[in-house]
Formats: structure tokens, C-alpha cells, sequence
């Protein structure tokens, strides 16, 4: 398999050092608990934004170099209730200050949003292999990330459980004899709803994914199909591959997490019950699959799988990816900051379901998309996009 990004072969048994960014949020709870059951994995350092009470109990088990905290208010209540006798940094510069330790051997990026890309590249560019759950990070940057990573020798593992699915589908596999890769999707909570019935959509209900446990916002990117627009941008990214070879598949039990299909006709697909444990302990592990104690996949139990195809008009966020894949340049860089304020502005009950891929579309349309490949241009279109959108939402 001759994957560009994927310079990780751990040997079993070999000790990791570990960075994990965004230790209190879902993915980075989950993470955790990977670790305790791994004795030669060792926590360098943990990160949060504002959940400092999680953090301190995280404290009480894991005995990090370093922690940091990036909403200010919640560094300094965390300095003066704390017993932790490590080093408490602050903000952006911690993150960079962590991520640059020459003693990690693996940052976890479990950070939520655009706050994933500059700690992301520069881990990469320190040499550092990244295991991604930041899926914004190659939307935001993709080919900027992609080049570091190349330039550094540093490997990408992405946390997904589709991109853990593909990447284990195709080894021994050669790329250059992949036809498609198939992404699965659950549809979300809303598959069988028509359009009309998303005016109606409350917050509560958009929360509330049949299959999988995860946090607010790609709870919501999932109910709106935007975070398997986002795989598939993801997708591309990892595993160097037109997007036109790229296709979504709606399933809705969540059991076979990708497949690939291959020039004569032959599919491999993953399978797995919907634990993201699985695919992190992969991540960390990768290319080896250690014995953990999580539940078992009983097929006969299951019974039926069931597939359809998307339907791109009700779920608009998902044509908008692959309109910006086909548009190429920073588009996708638009889509992603646009879709993060639109979201955010739908948990606060700002603007309604069907209004999030209307804002979008509207900045896709409004914002003029550059082609150049540098981090100030990237962050500039990204800082233009959020305040595009939210002048559109201030207005609805």
C-alpha cells in the first residue's frame, strides 16, 4: 500500500508518548479510555478549552508533563482550584509549546473546528505522526497540511471510523487499483423525514443520533450530512485520490463503516459494531490490532443491513462539499468556517434546520475563493467566511 501520509509502523509493545489535544470532549474521553487499558501507551500531555472539572478528574488518573487550558477565564479558575503540580499552559501558544516536544511520539488531535489546523501542522511540521480527529483540519487546509506532512516525513492516521475502514480495506492493496471508495452514512436522525418536515426540526431532536454517541456539533454535522461532506474532502486529502472516485452510500445500522471497490469489480468492506474505540485504538496502534475488551459484532443478531443512496437535495450540506471539491482552491475552507458559525448559531436557536446549508450557500457565493496554499491566506478566508455568515444569520 503506497499511502504518502501514512509514515506510522508502531512494533507491538513499543512505548508511546502521547499528546492529546482536546482530552474532555467526546472523542478525547473515549481516547482515554483506550489508554488505560494499554500499558505502553503514556500521556504526555492533556488539553481543554473550558471543561476543566473533567480535566481534573482526568488528573486524578493520568499524571501528564503538562496541561493546557485555551479559554482564559478557565485557565485562571483552573490555576487557583487545582492540586495538579505540572505545568499549566495557556491558550494557542500552549497548544504549539505541547505539540512541539520532541519526546511525543504521537499527537492526538481530538480539538473541535478550525482550533484543529495551526497545532496540526505544527506537530507534522516537528516530524511528529498526528493521529486526526480534527476532520475540519484537512477541509480548512488540506493541500497545505498534505505538503508539510510530505516535507517532514511525518505521518497522518485519520481517528474516523470511514478513513479507519478504507485504510484497513486496502491493505496490501496498490492505489493505483482503486475504482471508488465508498463512504458510509447513517443519514442521521432525519433520514426518513421529508424536506418539509425540517422546518420543524428542534435542537433536541437534531442531537439526537440514533447510532452513535458524539458531541454537539458533529452530532448536528451528521443530522445535516455535512460531516460526511466533510469525510469525503477528508478522504481525499488522506488518501491522495480524485474526488470523482469518492462516493457516499447511506447505511443506516452504521455496521459496515466503508468500502472499496477495486478495477474488476471486487469490494472489501470494514465492519464493526459503532464504537469509536475501535477505530482509535487502531489509530494509536496502527498497524496492529490489540486485544481490547470491547463488545463484539453478532452479525446473526443483527439480521438485516440495509443500504440507499443520498438524497443531495434534502440534504444540501452534503452537495455543497462536493461542490467545493469540484471547485477546488480554498472553497473548501469557506464551506468549513461558515458551516461551524451556522451550527453554532442553530444550538443557540438563532436560526432554524433547513436555514444551516441556506447561510452556507450564500457565503460559498458571496466570498472570493483564493487558490494560494499558505496558512495567512487560509486563516484570512476563514476569518472572512465567519463573519460573512454571521452577518447573514444577524439578518434572518
Amino acid at each position: 500500500m503506497k499511502n504518502k501520509l501514512l509514515n506510522i509502523n508502531n512494533s507491538k509493545n513499543k512505548i508511546v508518548k502521547i499528546a492529546l489535544l482536546g482530552s474532555t470532549g467526546s472523542i478525547g474521553v473515549q481516547t482515554l479510555d483506550v489508554i488505560k487499558n494499554s500499558p505502553n501507551l503514556i500521556i504526555n500531555y492533556l488539553t481543554t478549552n473550558t471543561r476543566i472539572d473533567i480535566l481534573e478528574n482526568q488528573l486524578q488518573y493520568f499524571t501528564p508533563k503538562a496541561v493546557v487550558i485555551t479559554d482564559e477565564n478557565s485557565y485562571k479558575t483552573f490555576k487557583q482550584i487545582t492540586k495538579f503540580k505540572g505545568a499549566i499552559l495557556f491558550g494557542v501558544d500552549g497548544l504549539i509549546e505541547v505539540v512541539n516536544d520532541s519526546e511525543n511520539d504521537l499527537v492526538i488531535t481530538a480539538l473541535v473546528g478550525f482550533a484543529g489546523v495551526i497545532p496540526t501542522i505544527e506537530a507534522l511540521k516537528k516530524g511528529t505522526n498526528v493521529a486526526l480527529a480534527n476532520k475540519e483540519t484537512l477541509v480548512s487546509a488540506g493541500e497545505l497540511v498534505y505538503n508539510i506532512a510530505k516535507k517532514h516525513n511525518a505521518g497522518i492516521i485519520a481517528i474516523d471510523s470511514e478513513h479507519s475502514a478504507i485504510l484497513q480495506c486496502l491493505i496490501g492493496e496498490e492505489f493505483d487499483q482503486i475504482e471508488k471508495i465508498i463512504l458510509t452514512a447513517s443519514g442521521g436522525p432525519f433520514f426518513g423525514k421529508s424536506k418539509e418536515e425540517f422546518k420543524n426540526i428542534k435542537v433536541k431532536d437534531a442531537l439526537n443520533h440514533p447510532n452513535w454517541s458524539m458531541g454537539a456539533k458533529i452530532t448536528i454535522d451528521s443530522a445535516t450530512m455535512m460531516n460526511k461532506g466533510l469525510e469525503v474532502i477528508e478522504a481525499k486529502w488522506l488518501f491522495d485520490i480524485d474526488y470523482k472516485k469518492i462516493d457516499v452510500l447511506i447505511h443506516q445500522q452504521s455496521i459496515i463503516h466503508s468500502l472499496v471497490q477495486f478495477n474488476d469489480g471486487s469490494v472489501k468492506a470494514q465492519l464493526g459494531l459503532p464504537d469509536m474505540r475501535i477505530p482509535i485504538s487502531y489509530a494509536i496502534n496502527y498497524p496492529n490490532h490489540y486485544n481490547y475488551d470491547f463488545p463484539r459484532l453478532d452479525l446473526a443478531k443483527i439480521g438485516n443491513l440495509t443500504f440507499d443512496y443520498p438524497d443531495y437535495d434534502k440534504f444540501k450540506c452534503l452537495k455543497l462539499a462536493f461542490d467545493c471539491l469540484a471547485t477546488g482552491g480554498l472553497a473548501p475552507t469557506i464551506l468549513n468556517a461558515s458551516n461551524e458559525i451556522a451550527v453554532n448559531a442553530f444550538l443557540n436557536e438563532q436560526i432554524n434546520f433547513e436555514q444551516i446549508p441556506i447561510c452556507i450557500e450564500e457565503t460559498l457565493n458571496s466570498i472570493e475563493n483564493k487558490f494560494d496554499n499558505d496558512l495567512e491566506t487560509i486563516i484570512e478566508i476563514d476569518k472572512q467566511s465567519r463573519k460573512y455568515t454571521s452577518k447573514i444569520i444577524s439578518k434572518l
